[in-house]
């Protein structure tokens, strides 16, 4: 076999900002720099951390945490309200750094992305160089911190960019992933919460080679769906390509939650990952629009949706986020739990910011 027709292995990044909403409030107010900084609602509100500093992690405060929680667990945390528009700035100035060295971007949230860089602009080569790179560019141009995961899937690159935060840059080879993977616990596997990952170890399932030791069939069994899953990723098996962002009629996003759930808190904190994505991927095109829709399925599958439309158009993901959180709440789901939320902007074509005539309107397929 000549080296033309041998596969090629795929050379993945997982870029993540250490603490972003945090670190964007300490670089540009001196003042906290070195602090509990606390991003959410206030102490006395209902409101949850969007996201803390390391100074407030080490009190254990966590995101998705209720404020008063937060505050409880550290009087003295320094609560700011979320500034979107200047993590959305921020976001914007991350991603042209990333297309500097790959136009195969698939960003997540605003403070963090996938990369492949198996072909890369600058023929760099090394992916670890890249990350390299990449982490020290929005250093000098950003002042701002980011971990990277390098591997050859998104699995193993986003569990990798977890490993050494702050600032890390870890690097987990085709060589290296099967060890990897049996040593990793259970609930450091991304799709399984804490439910699951009780149940597994009631099941003596502590870590990936414990896991490995189950049939694809008594995975099936015991976890529905998801066994398939756990049964490839424990084997470092993970084809998912890296997904760029092509043209629809509407701009949105989704996803599934780790468990079943109706609180209010773990659902919220979904949302507001979803918001985020979505005015990313509004910021990107240079969208916002008018009609915003809440999709909702059940544990049973069943789905609902809720939508309202409004007289200005909206783009913040501030602004999508509390929207969201009506249609929730006006939604009046109860005691029904949850498997899937979902948002989606609409009605682009009466304020398109870029001037575009209607019938080549910009559309996205998210």
């Amino acid at each position: 076999m000549s080296d033309s027709n041998l596969p090629v292995t795929r050379k993945i990044i997982h870029i993540d900002m250490d603490a972003f909403y945090a670190s964007v409030e300490q670089r540009d107010f001196p003042e906290y720099r070195g602090k509990a900084i606390v991003v959410g609602g206030k102490p006395d509100s209902r409101g949850v951390v969007a996201t803390a500093s390391y100074e407030a992690r080490k009190y254990g405060i966590k995101s998705a945490m209720s404020c008063s929680k937060a505050y409880q667990l550290c009087p003295t945390a320094i609560f700011v309200y979320p500034r979107f528009d200047a993590y959305a700035a921020a976001s914007k100035a991350i991603r042209e750094i990333f297309s500097r060295y790959t136009d195969i971007i698939e960003p997540l949230s605003l403070d963090e992305a996938y990369l492949d860089v198996t072909y890369d602009k600058l023929g760099i080569g090394s992916a670890i160089d890249i990350a390299k790179s990449i982490k020290d560019a929005i250093k000098n141009e950003l002042n701002l911190t980011a971990s990277a995961g390098v591997s050859t899937n998104k699995f193993v690159a986003k569990v990798a960019s977890d490993m050494n935060k702050p600032d890390g840059l870890t690097f987990i080879g085709p060589s290296k992933i099967k060890a990897f993977m049996e040593k990793l616990p259970v609930e450091k596997f991304f799709g399984v919460g804490k439910v699951t990952a009780a149940k597994m170890k009631a099941m003596q399932i502590n870590t990936g080679a414990d896991l490995k030791k189950l049939t694809e069939t008594q995975l099936l069994a015991q976890f529905g769906k998801s066994g398939y899953f756990y049964y490839k990723i424990v084997r470092g098996i993970d084809d998912r390509a890296v997904q760029a962002h092509r043209e629809t009629k509407s701009v949105g996003a989704e996803d599934t939650l780790s468990e079943d759930t109706n609180e209010d808190a773990v659902m919220h904190d979904l949302l507001k990952q979803i918001s985020e994505t979505v005015a990313v991927r509004l910021d990107k095109h240079q969208l916002k629009g008018k009609t915003l829709t809440l999709k909702i399925k059940f544990a049973d599958f069943k789905q609902i949706t809720r939508s309202r439309s409004y007289s200005v158009s909206i783009k913040d993901a501030d602004k999508i986020y509390f929207e969201a959180i009506k249609l929730l709440n006006e939604a009046n789901i109860g005691t029904t739990s949850v498997r899937l939320l979902g948002i989606t902007l609409s009605r682009f074509y009466e304020d398109v910011i870029v001037e575009k005539p209607e019938s080549n309107q910009l559309t996205f397929d998210f």
